[in-house]
């Protein structure tokens, strides 16, 4: 592969961009993006020049690892880890039944790995319960969309950035999260009104493009969006033809709206009505207005119904299925688009129900599997999985390609959970992350760049994943080790047709047809290289060369009735309440362009980690340092009902009194959080705890 450049897409977040890898020998590579991509454009952030220099790391695993006797870990054959793993886990479900074993998997993998583990773990091995990290990020939006439009479908095309002369951003900071985005905003040749909500002053907020913000109060969005509809809807600026022809609901949520008073739902969000009246007028005055979100929305109480306030002001104001519209959502994780459609694991693929008698069967059909090898119920969520653990029913977890330790809301639950478990398999990277080093077994896999697929972005463009290198040592790829557990459970004959990634693409495309995320025109990888990648729908048949599409254009959705369903309900209260003595709350995010999740990959190349703060902090506004007498960089003392931390102090403007944020790349943060969880999709409230501050 020396001197050859090979198109491929990176792993990071779910922009997707494109870039041209050259191997230059003695394992240096050379990355630059795809100057031709409709995504990217030519450009890429930080962390996708540095793609591959992360895989070069000294604690890449090469090798299986068992747990000894005597707690150490020591080197074994593939062919004794696939033994063990077999054995270990047929003998918790012979012991305990199918419900004490599950998996937890990622939005990392390319698509076709995802669904070969979901396909082994749930048709081979039996197992009923497992679920992504997607649900940490984006089960909030696939649940809103799901029930809002009758499918988990993002309308828009980045094309959209460019083209709107409203647009809105909600619990989002694109400037350091997706900075590609924020680029293609910046190309927007219409002088667009940029509206930040938002309870700190982000680095989107400030930037220069940005042309208000709203700082309401942490966890009010509910309480304005309805704001912003009452209004709306008094004036009557709504497009009530739109409602007519495409929108089913309204009266019942107008009837909702008129029991509220606008004074107390601006008092609960802590906003004048000028802002309110201003946005929605705005609104109105709009050719194209826009709505995008991203974790400040998905991780709360209430989120389902915050993403569908959104989605609701953008139907009663007929901004869907027009250039430069839509109730948007921004993903987090590469390929989470993926996972949400083709993984198995809380639905079967494309969309289809494990509850519902006539989809199970329909999916034997497709998969030329009998019927009864399919679960007839859903899965338990990743908190109820942990749940499920911390009360000694699960006895077996298999952790894929993510670091719960770290990452976990209310952590102590998951180190407590970790206690109760007759056996732990990590399949990762690294043998050093956090949840590896409590491992029984580890299995190394291969990374992005060392193996091939697709990976699905925000924008439902599938793009390719092509292999740049081979893993080291004796490091398998994912889709290689579902293959070697499922000849040594003894299922592999059940998946014969399952050969390999490009195969399983087929089958996907098989399970897709007459779905709303048909994808059975596109004829091969290849395809998908010439055409730049290929936003689904894409039905057999089609000749839609467009690099862009969106969808919702005839103002038909995938509902029964072909109406989008405007939903609502009564506010939730706040995970916990402030008192005297935890005054304060704690917000959390991304803390630079340069970090991801857990610092996995990026904490391993210098040049992100020398950009990065070397340690956690938490961000105090200059008014409440001074009550505290904190000073900028000193050691500050965090404490939740849960946990106390103890991080550097930085004193400044981003946040207003009585709030603190802290990043979420490192250790300490999610001790503090509650476990607060939305009531559909599950989703965790990362982003609201009660603390106070002490100097430490």
């Amino acid at each position: 592969m020396n001197g050859t450049a090979i198109k491929t897409t990176c792993s990071y977040c779910s922009v997707g961009c494109n870039v041209e890898v050259t191997n230059l020998g003695e394992g240096r590579f050379r990355v630059v993006p795809d100057k031709e991509y409709p995504v990217n454009q030519g450009r890429v952030c930080p962390k996708g020049y540095h793609m591959l220099t992360a895989f070069a790391s000294d604690d890449r695993g090469t090798t299986p690892l068992l747990r000894t006797a005597d707690g150490g870990m020591e080197a074994v054959p593939w062919s004794r880890a696939f033994d063990v793993f077999a054995s270990k886990f047929k003998g918790i479900i012979d012991n305990y039944g199918r419900d004490a074993a599950a998996f937890i998997s990622t939005g990392q993998l390319p698509t076709e790995e995802m669904a070969m583990l979901g396909a082994v773990a749930k048709f081979g091995m039996g197992f009923y319960h497992g679920d992504g990290n997607t649900r940490q990020c984006m089960a909030t939006t696939a649940v809103a969309y799901k029930q809002s439009f009758g499918f988990d479908a993002p309308p828009f095309t980045y094309e959209d950035f460019e083209v709107s002369d409203y647009m809105v951003f909600v619990g989002a900071n694109p400037v350091i999260t997706h900075p590609v985005i924020w680029q293609r905003v910046q190309q927007n040749s219409r002088n667009p009104k940029i509206v930040v909500v938002d309870p700190r002053f982000s680095e989107t907020a400030r930037a220069p493009e940005t042309t208000e913000h709203i700082a309401l109060a942490p966890k009010s969005d509910l309480h304005f969006f309805y704001s912003v509809l009452k209004v709306l809807i008094e004036n009557d600026w709504i497009d009530r033809g739109f409602i007519e022809r495409s929108v089913e609901g309204f009266d019942e949520m107008k009837a909702h709206l008129d029991g509220l008073k606008l004074d107390e739902l601006l008092k609960a969000a802590g906003l004048e009505e000028a802002v309110v009246r201003g946005m929605a007028e705005d609104i109105h005055r709009a050719e194209a207005a826009s709505f995008y979100w991203t974790m400040g929305v998905n991780q709360g109480h209430q989120a389902v119904r915050i993403a569908q306030s959104i989605i609701n002001i953008a139907l009663v104001t007929g901004n869907i299925g027009r250039p430069g519209t839509g109730p948007n959502s921004i993903t987090g994780q590469a390929n989470a688009m993926g996972s949400r459609l083709f993984s198995n694991t809380t639905a079967l693929y494309g969309g289809y129900a494990y509850t519902e008698e006539a989809d199970r069967k329909k999916m034997a059909e497709i998969l030329n599997i009998p019927v009864d090898r399919i679960p007839d119920k859903n899965s338990l969520p990743y908190n109820m999985i942990i749940d499920k653990v911390n009360a000694g029913e699960i006895k077996g977890l298999w952790v894929i390609a993510t670091n719960p330790i770290h990452s976990w809301i209310n952590k102590k639950e998951f180190f407590a959970a970790r206690e109760k478990l007759d056996f732990l398999v990590v399949q990762d990277l690294y043998h050093s992350t956090e949840t590896a080093q409590y491992a029984d077994l580890f299995l190394p896999a291969a990374a992005s760049g060392e193996k091939s697929g697709v990976f699905i972005n925000s924008e439902r463009r599938i793009a390719a994943v092509r292999k740049v290198m081979d893993p080291p040592g004796e490091a398998k790829s994912d889709f290689d080790i579902f293959k070697g557990i499922a000849k040594a459970w003894g299922c592999d004959n059940l998946l014969k047709e399952w050969s390999s990634p490009e195969e399983v693409f087929k089958i996907l495309q098989r399970t897709s047809r007459g779905r709303p995320c048909d994808i059975t025109g596109i004829t091969g990888y290849r395809m998908l290289q010439e055409r730049k990648g290929v936003q689904w729908p894409y039905p057999e048949g089609c000749r839609d060369t467009a690099l862009h599409r969106r969808l919702f254009k005839d103002g038909k959705f995938y509902t029964p009735g072909g109406k989008a369903k405007l939903l609502f309900e009564d506010f939730a209260p706040l995970p916990e309440q402030l008192d005297a003595e935890f005054d304060t709350v704690l917000l959390t995010g991304r803390g630079s362009v340069f970090q991801f999740h857990t610092l996995t990959r990026t904490g391993k190349v210098p040049f992100l980690r020398d950009k990065s703060p070397a340690e956690n902090y938490v961000e105090i506004s200059s008014e409440d340092a001074g009550k505290l007498g904190i000073a900028d960089g000193s050691m500050v003392k965090v404490s939740s009902r849960r946990a106390s931390v103890k991080v550097k102090a930085l004193v400044g403007d981003g946040v207003k009194p009585g709030q603190v944020y802290m990043p979420m790349h490192y250790m300490e943060t999610n001790y503090l959080p509650p476990s607060a969880f939305d009531p559909y999709s599950k989703e965790p409230g990362y982003k609201y705890a009660a603390v106070k501050l002490e100097p430490a």
